[in-house]
């Protein structure tokens, strides 16, 4: 199936990595399924998820595909 959407990630760093940004309380399921369809999408094999809305310290979880 033909996505009719185009897909613009956050960052890619270093031609290999997805950055996906968010700012909320907690980083939901949703966000985890966004980054590894992300992943799946772009062909590259590592994803972070780095949440800023998470007082008092950033989350920061690692995907790999």
């Amino acid at each position: 199936m033909k996505l009719t959407q185009r897909f613009r990630a956050d960052f890619i760093c270093f031609e290999s990595v997805n950055l996906e940004i968010k700012a909320v309380r907690e980083i939901a399921p949703e966000h985890k399924a966004q980054t590894l369809n992300y992943l799946k999408a772009t062909g590259l094999i590592v994803g972070l998820l780095v949440n800023f809305g998470s007082h008092p310290k950033v989350t920061i979880q690692r995907f790999v595909h």
